[in-house]
């Protein structure tokens, strides 16, 4: 099915120089919504290994939360669930709406709800990138932006990114000092590692003025990092995202943030759907979750204890871990081809799943933060591969 995209939004995307052929792409894009994934990922076993579950397997391979939601989400979302025969029995969009500002203390006009964060970094690509005007990333870092990029023919370009450290924002304003957009991940995926706030302020100051900062904040809970959230007040370069498919272990309930301008949100919901693609379960467990301080705190404390105590055994072990990782994952360096131990792990009877690498660094593989007893397997299944 192509989506039928607004006047508004074809005529913006003509004025930035697509053709009616690259149009109907974008539309073949949105209209797959949730599921534009499957237009924009090439077939890659490792890829589809780590992004798919597998029967009895230790998940540790997609960066999903060990647990589900807080209780509280849970017992929220069963009381909506009730409610389930209407299409709108009470206003749970703006109570959501209405906590996420009260939280970030950001203007409640700044916030947009979406299914998921997916769809919105998808939506900015095709917002904000063009023919001549391309994106900058770091290398590595999540690939979703990559992939939409290539997909509409928009320039890509990648600073490398220093082992234990956050994005080089001066590498990556020299990589394209005329892009239409910059993205930062932080926490970044796969690295966990952190862009601290006034690099990205650096960047904000020093960047086009044309173009978009989109700050993708989905590990943030993880950490005690500072968030840029509170930028966006008053500007209308900066778009930051969150979701509540990490930390708060609702990735299949699909509930997605954007922090920003109005303006800027109107034009990202030119290209894709927000809340109107909300179930009243999701919206009701994220409004239960989101204030949970202490529930967050503890949750973030289990995570680091799980990953400080398995990075310590691989150091004894002899085994590389790319330092200063602050989210629910780390970076192992195996010394041989990434894929082959992916492989092997999975092969142990602890048949334990982790990530995959990325093309940078082919001897590194991404390994999520599980449970106590999904860390402990997975050393486990370590110890028998290495002395094999």
């Amino acid at each position: 099915m192509t989506m039928i995209l607004e006047k508004d939004a074809r005529e913006d995307l003509l004025d930035r120089g697509y053709s009616r052929r690259t149009i109907g792409r974008i539309s073949a894009l949105m209209a797959a919504g949730a599921a534009a994934n499957s237009l924009l990922i090439q077939p890659a076993s490792a890829q589809q290994q780590a992004a798919r579950g597998i029967a009895g397997a230790v998940r540790i391979g997609s960066n999903e939360c060990w647990t589900g939601p807080f209780e509280p989400g849970v017992q929220a979302a069963a009381k909506a669930a009730a409610l389930g025969n209407w299409y709108d029995p009470d206003n749970y969009r703006g109570d959501l709406i209405a906590t996420v500002a009260r939280v970030e203390g950001i203007p409640e006009s700044h916030v947009m709800l979406w299914p998921g964060s997916g769809g919105p970094l998808v939506s900015t690509v095709a917002a904000y990138c063009s023919p001549t005007k391309g994106l900058v990333t770091a290398d590595p870092t999540f690939e979703s932006a990559w992939r939409t990029a290539d997909y509409l023919k928009a320039p890509i370009a990648k600073a490398p990114q220093a082992i234990g450290k956050g994005h080089d924002v001066k590498g990556m304003l020299a990589a394209n000092p005329n892009a239409g957009l910059y993205y930062i991940c932080s926490p970044n995926n796969p690295t966990g590692t952190v862009t601290p706030l006034a690099d990205i302020e650096w960047l904000l100051a020093n960047k086009p003025k044309d173009s978009i900062l989109l700050v993708d904040e989905a590990y943030i809970h993880f950490s005690e990092a500072q968030s840029a959230a509170k930028l966006v007040a008053g500007r209308n370069d900066l778009i930051v995202m969150r979701t509540f498919s990490k930390l708060f272990g609702m990735a299949g309930v699909r509930l997605g943030l954007t922090f920003a301008d109005p303006e800027i949100q109107k034009r990202i919901g030119l290209f894709g759907p927000t809340a109107g693609g909300l179930s009243i379960t999701a919206m009701a467990c994220g409004n239960a979750v989101y204030p949970e301080a202490g529930l967050i705190k503890a949750r973030r404390q289990e995570m680091i204890a799980n990953r400080e105590e398995t990075i310590a055994w691989l150091g004894k072990k002899g085994l590389a871990v790319q330092p200063g990782s602050q989210a629910n994952m780390f970076m192992v360096d195996w010394k041989k081809p990434a894929r082959e131990m992916q492989a092997a792990l999975l092969a142990t009877p602890e048949k334990v799943q982790i990530g995959r690498n990325w093309p940078i660094w082919p001897t590194v593989s991404r390994v999520t933060v599980g449970s106590a007893d999904d860390m402990a397997k997975f050393r486990s299944a370590v110890e028998k591969i290495t002395k094999a």
